[in-house]
């Protein structure tokens, strides 16, 4: 069973990862959000939740090491359409104060 997919779409800017991001797979998701930082530094990565399962610490903790690789490289990274969980995941954490979540790709892609 493969823990999670990722897809990329919009040159880059959109990272869709769909299954669950745990300690098995936030290794593999914090490398390509950061090739996508690398291949396009001072722009703006959305990582699009809405089908993410699962969220556990290791997962929260590449989702912030992603945010500061992309404000390093003067972009910045946003989250869009968390599920329910997800959602309570972040708020029980105090992370959606740091990561902000938007509601829709489209949101926050433009601003």
């Amino acid at each position: 069973m493969i823990d999670l997919d990722i897809d990329v779409r919009d040159n880059g800017r959109v990272v869709r990862p769909h299954g669950r991001l745990t300690m098995v797979s936030a290794r593999e998701f914090r490398e390509r959000v950061n090739e996508e930082i690398s291949a396009a530094p001072d722009s703006l990565v959305v990582v699009d939740l809405s089908d993410l399962q699962f969220i556990d610490s290791s997962g929260l903790g590449a989702l912030v090491a992603c945010l500061k690789s992309a404000r390093q490289a003067g972009g910045d990274l946003r989250l869009a359409a968390p599920t329910e969980q997800i959602t309570m995941v972040l708020g029980l954490t105090n992370l959606d104060r740091v990561l902000r979540p938007r509601a829709t790709v489209e949101e926050a892609l433009g601003g």
